[in-house]
C-alpha cells in the first residue's frame, strides 16, 4: 500500500533508496495498525517509532550533507523543516499509551497519518526543489 511511487523519485540514488526505506516504515506502520490478532502493540510500536527516528536522522545527515555539497540556497529552510519533524516524533509519547489496546491503535493510526502526510508532501514539494 505505502511504496516509492515514480513521482516520489529525486533521480539521486541514495536520497531515493533512503526515501524507499522511509516508505517502506510506513508500510510496516499501517501493518501493525491492521494486525488484528496483536492485541499489545506497544513493544512493536516502541521498536517501530524507534526505527524511524534513527533512520530519519541518517536520512537527514545525508540529504543535508548532499544540500551542502550543492550550495543549496534554500538549505536552512530545508534543514529546519528535518528538525521539526524530528521534533514531531518526538511528541509521539509511548508513556501514554500503556497496555490500552484503543490507546495503541490511536498512537498507530497517528503515527501512519502523520508519517505518510509528512513524507509525500516533503517530497514532492520541498525535496523536489533542490532537483530542480
Amino acid at each position: 500500500m505505502y511504496e516509492m511511487k515514480p513521482e516520489y523519485y529525486t533521480g539521486i540514488k541514495a536520497i531515493d533508496q533512503e526515501h524507499t526505506r522511509l516508505f517502506e516504515l510506513a508500510q510496516e506502520t499501517y501493518e501493525l495498525m491492521n494486525d488484528e490478532l496483536l492485541h499489545d502493540k506497544a513493544e512493536s510500536l516502541t521498536r517501530l517509532l524507534s526505527e524511524l527516528i534513527d533512520y530519519t536522522k541518517t536520512h537527514f545527515s545525508h540529504e543535508e550533507a548532499y544540500l551542502e555539497s550543492i550550495h543549496y540556497a534554500q538549505k536552512a529552510a530545508h534543514v529546519a523543516q528535518h528538525r521539526k519533524f524530528e521534533d514531531s516524533l518526538l511528541e509521539f509519547d509511548l508513556n501514554l499509551v500503556d497496555d490500552d489496546p484503543e490507546s495503541q491503535d490511536e498512537t498507530v493510526s497517528n503515527l501512519l497519518d502523520f508519517l505518510v502526510n509528512w513524507l509525500i508532501n516533503h517530497i514532492q514539494k520541498v525535496d523536489m526543489l533542490y532537483v530542480k
